[in-house]
């Protein structure tokens, strides 16, 4: 059965990652951490995360993507439910508690990349219509691409070290 993979827009495509991606997924996962420190976002991704293991464990799963556009200019995780960290939600609830769902993780690109969101989140959805996203407090662009994308906020979850993350989730099935 031949991998999901998306053609994109201005000549970028979406493909699964593989484990001699990761040093180019990490320089990505750098630059995107310079673009959080620069709006403002000094708390999320620190003390080496995302790191080679977390990456690696994305390509295990068969979660981890890259999108190209000549050479490797994003990353993301896609992976399917359940995710432990979301089976308990706190001021708020899911849209949808009894479906299964995706998980989007750990989105990064270069800084002169745009509208990287919406290619991801069109690939995500072409696979599946019920989708959850989590972000930082601090991180104002991830908010506003979730917001922009159409996501309802839901309430907040706790990763499992104890931080607070705002959770969204998005149901879109064929005809809506």
């Amino acid at each position: 059965m031949r991998e999901k993979q998306g053609v994109l827009d201005k000549g970028r495509t979406i493909r699964k990652a593989v484990p001699s991606d990761v040093a180019s997924v990490l320089q990505v996962m750098e630059a995107a951490k310079g673009i959080m420190r620069s709006s403002g976002n000094m708390h999320q991704w620190t003390n080496g995360y995302p790191s080679e293991s977390v990456i690696m464990e994305d390509i295990r799963k068969g979660g981890g993507y890259v999108i190209e556009e000549g050479e490797i200019i994003a990353y993301f995780a896609f992976l399917p439910s359940p995710e432990l960290t979301y089976e308990k939600i706190y001021e708020g609830e899911w849209l949808d508690d009894n479906l299964p769902y995706h998980i989007v993780h750990r989105i990064a690109s270069y800084p002169h990349v745009h509208h990287i969101f919406h290619d991801i989140m069109d690939f995500c959805f072409s696979i599946d219509g019920n989708i959850r996203i989590d972000t930082h407090r601090d991180n104002a662009i991830m908010q506003h691409c979730i917001d922009k994308y159409g996501f309802t906020y839901c309430g907040i979850i706790y990763l499992t070290n104890g931080d607070e993350r705002l959770a969204y989730q998005k149901l879109r099935y064929r005809g809506v």
